[in-house]
């Protein structure tokens, strides 16, 4: 049986080119439970892009109110353009039993953790070596490489933050990763601090409440 549950919000950081993304969307496509964070933009709306589902589109003096209203959980200003995720909605599918998935950097996690530390689960991938990053950041041939350098020096500062997060894994084979990444949300999922309904159920079996067979 399933007992009411909080949801929770999983964050998946990694350097470029470990992996972060297509093991999110790896998650998205298996698990039904969990989806992608919303956020509010002020940069234009990209061909096919739907406001309300690939972002919130709003602009700058809108985004500016937000924050200062403390609407965000985080939000960062990236390539001259302001990124943030909006509190109200979150809050509401983890009330929900919801679960949340972040696909942000190691700052972006640090606010949301100082903003929901309790509901937070936080997830760092690392390369198998700085060889192999570098690797499949060639391998993609869309860099040149000034760009491909850039990336490095960011990655190893990237890396530098992994004893901010609560789990860490090595991603040296894509299945075996992702298999771990779901292990963990299923624990996460069965945290006592998340089972609303069990103080509840187990009060109803000490009082020969509970249900049987």
């Amino acid at each position: 049986m399933e007992l009411d549950r909080r949801g929770l919000l999983f964050v998946l950081s990694s350097p470029s080119g470990a992996g972060k993304s297509t093991l999110a969307r790896m998650l998205l496509l298996s698990d039904p439970q969990i989806s992608l964070s919303v956020s509010a933009t002020t940069r234009p709306p990209r061909p096919g892009e739907e406001d309300g589902v690939d972002y919130h589109f709003v602009d700058t003096d809108t985004f500016k109110q937000m924050a200062k209203n403390g609407d965000f959980l985080e939000w960062a200003h990236v390539f001259g353009h302001r990124y943030g995720t909006p509190k109200a909605p979150v809050e509401a599918m983890l009330e929900d039993g919801k679960d949340v998935l972040f696909d942000i950097d190691w700052q972006g996690t640090q606010q949301l953790y100082q903003e929901a530390g309790n509901d937070v689960v936080r997830v760092f991938i690392l390369p198998p070596s700085i060889a192999e990053l570098e690797a499949r950041l060639r391998g993609r041939g869309t860099d040149s490489d000034a760009v491909i350098a850039d990336r490095m020096s960011r990655a190893k500062a990237e890396i530098g933050h992994w004893d901010g997060y609560d789990y860490v894994l090595i991603n040296d084979d894509i299945e075996a990763c992702f298999a771990k990444v779901r292990h963990i949300l299923a624990a996460e999922r069965l945290s006592r601090s998340r089972q609303k309904g069990l103080i509840g159920f187990a009060r109803k079996l000490v009082n020969g409440k509970g249900q049987t067979a």
